[in-house]
């Protein structure tokens, strides 16, 4: 089962490295929604908090702050409790 990575709190090395800052920002109001990932998507959390329940796992609370990877191949229900901002890239 493709498997959520977070870091949490990344140094400000890291991000520069990867090239956040110049990735697609998307935000999403308080909802709850499937969604399944056909490709790796990389983000970073600027504002809000994600529930995030991969089928078959246990929930992940993402913040931010938080450098995530949703790998290729996840199935997943979101639920954002507080209003999302976030920084996204796809491989």
């Amino acid at each position: 089962m493709p498997e959520i990575k977070i870091v949490k709190n990344p140094t400000e090395d890291f991000l520069k490295q990867i090239g956040v800052a110049s990735w697609e920002t998307w935000d999403c109001p308080v909802t709850e929604f499937r969604l399944d990932f056909d490709e790796t998507e990389k983000a970073y959390i600027l504002e809000g908090e994600i529930v995030v329940t991969p089928d078959g796992a246990a929930s992940v609370t993402i913040v931010p702050g938080d450098y995530v990877e949703f790998p290729a191949g996840l199935k997943s229900m979101w639920r954002v409790t507080k209003q999302l901002k976030k920084h996204y890239s796809y491989d």
